[in-house]
């Protein structure tokens, strides 16, 4: 080979060698440096209601900092009101006290509070992340999803945003709770491992994009994230009220697909309604599975794909409690208006508790969960654990039945089971209890 020409092809791949060793001995940018010593590790301690009794166990999540008063943004699946115990180790390793603020299982977000007179105490500091435009994002863009994998602190991986609309409905996507009715969600091959949920998704300059959330059991390179412009108005909404109440009609969509021509629509109209649950206001007013969804108080809605039925859910979500709403409905050859008055949207999973001296566990029937069973109401408690010798498990209390009575007192609420079980501990006698079963009702009798 010519002299020359090595010598030129040794300099160009020296040069290029050069290049990128540069390219990776480059700086992180001062707003992405900021954001890492904005992103903590949650420990948190719960209290769980299962197997007859009540048990306690520890796990771990990331989170990020986003005020200087110390308000932290996680997922719900990391913290949820069963908390009882949360600890913050911030980036410099220091430990400190947290708070849940809020709950959404909707949106698997939930809001801490940092114990800032702890941190003043100990004058102790942190950085504050800040938002960046989710609405912006296409895929192909270079993403980095930092948190604390398996515990791991301050760990960083760099994808890309594979999908910046992706619909993930889970009906028991949170602890058995409903997620992703409201919200698309952003798809990304940054890896993301337990550990790593409620860190932020962020772009190059440290803003953050989305909250990581979850991996695909089974796949590489399959991850999800809660887009920003979905955290920033759930973390307000939070912060404001610590709750998010939103609106129930009953109705549930599906994408049209390619069924506009069996209806008889122009293309990119309407949504399929799927179902309609059982006693809901929508089932009142008359609607029915097969009807097309046309328009909501006269705005026009379009279904046809999967990704475009959280807008219209949500279009229904955020209207007022108890508020007309008008749906234009296409049933046939017959277009009409029909109004609907909303209800307080609730979880198909009641609030739990144990009932440790007679060895059972209940969750309270919630109306989702009474009408999905086709019970005639929502009074009673759904047991989900009995221990063994235990009263309860002695007279022939099963998992799945439903404590509909405790000494012919109807439950209409844990209040008043929890006054019986206060007496029966106070004065141990026989308990007369009645339970639904299926169809059938059986009366079990708890003896101290």
């Amino acid at each position: 080979m010519n002299f020359s020409i090595s010598r030129s092809i040794f300099a160009l791949v020296f040069g290029l060698g050069a290049m990128l060793s540069c390219a990776r001995a480059a700086a992180p940018s001062r707003g992405f440096t900021r954001l890492l010593d904005a992103v903590v590790n949650v420990e948190v301690r719960e209290i769980a209601f299962e197997a007859g009794g009540k048990r306690f166990s520890a796990s771990i999540g990331s989170g990020v900092i986003l005020t200087d008063d110390g308000v932290i943004l996680t997922n719900a699946h990391v913290v949820s009101p069963r908390a009882v115990e949360v600890n913050v180790t911030l980036a410099n390793l220091e430990r400190v006290n947290a708070r849940l603020v809020g709950w959404d299982h909707w949106t698997d977000l939930a809001v801490l509070r940092l114990d800032m007179a702890d941190v003043k105490r100990r004058h102790l500091s942190f950085s504050r992340a800040e938002f960046g435009d989710s609405d912006k994002l296409v895929p192909g863009e270079t993403v980095y999803a930092v948190g604390t994998p398996h515990g791991l602190a301050r760990t960083v991986t760099r994808g890309i945003i594979s999908n910046n609309n992706r619909y993930l409905q889970d009906n028991r996507g949170v602890r058995g709770y409903e997620t992703g009715a409201f919200n698309t969600w952003l798809q990304t091959d940054a890896a993301i491992n337990p550990g790593n949920s409620g860190g932020p998704l962020v772009t190059e300059d440290g803003r953050v994009i989305g909250i990581n959330s979850r991996g695909y059991l089974g796949a590489d390179n399959l991850a999800f994230a809660i887009p920003a412009s979905t955290a920033k108005r759930v973390l307000a909404a939070l912060l404001r009220d610590g709750a998010i109440t939103r609106s129930y009609i009953g109705l549930v969509p599906a994408p049209l697909r390619d069924l506009e021509g069996f209806y008889a629509l122009q293309l990119n109209t309407g949504v399929l309604v799927n179902s309609v649950d059982v006693g809901s206001p929508a089932a009142r007013a008359g609607l029915r599975g097969g009807d097309i969804l046309l328009a909501i108080n006269g705005r026009p809605v379009d279904g046809r794909f999967p990704e475009q039925l959280p807008a219209i859910q949500d279009l229904i979500a955020s209207e007022p409690l108890g508020a007309k709403v008008t749906l234009r409905i296409k049933r046939g050859a017959e277009t009409r208006d029909y109004p609907i008055a909303t209800e307080k949207l609730e979880s198909r999973v009641g609030e739990e508790w144990a009932f440790e001296r007679w060895g059972v566990s209940v969750r309270k029937v919630s109306r989702t969960f009474a009408r999905e069973n086709q019970l005639a109401d929502d009074n009673g408690v759904l047991v989900i654990g009995v221990q063994p010798g235990f009263p309860a498990d002695v007279a022939g209390i099963q998992r799945g039945d439903i404590i509909a009575k405790v000494n012919q007192q109807v439950i209409t609420d844990l209040e008043v089971m929890k006054t019986q079980h206060a007496a029966f501990a106070a004065h141990p006698e026989p308990t007369l209890v009645e339970v639904r079963r299926g169809r059938q009702v059986f009366l079990f009798i708890l003896k101290p």
